[in-house]
């Protein structure tokens, strides 16, 4: 069976379990991920549907970051979230 035929959307599009998979995250984070816009992904009928060149560049940024993703002061953090300092 091709991967074509177990993906309808093409090989460049996963299944938030196939991302969940891919990642170690859970399909769940993906989804969440996906709905915030902070990789692309859409909706298909009940299914989330993720880029899986997107989702592996977030990946990567996050895993540089390391512990340093869970600074809210870090810089870059243009969407105002976290604490203002001074």
């Amino acid at each position: 069976m091709s991967n074509q035929a177990q993906n309808p959307m093409g090989k460049d599009w996963l299944t938030t379990t196939q991302a969940a998979r891919l990642t170690g995250w859970s399909a769940t984070y993906v989804r969440k991920l996906a709905m915030r816009g902070m990789i692309v992904g859409f909706k298909g009928g009940r299914d989330w549907w993720v880029l899986q060149d997107s989702l592996l560049a977030f990946k990567r940024d996050m895993d540089a970051l390391g512990p340093e993703k869970h600074n809210p002061w870090r810089a870059g953090q243009a969407d105002g979230r976290g604490r203002r300092r001074g």
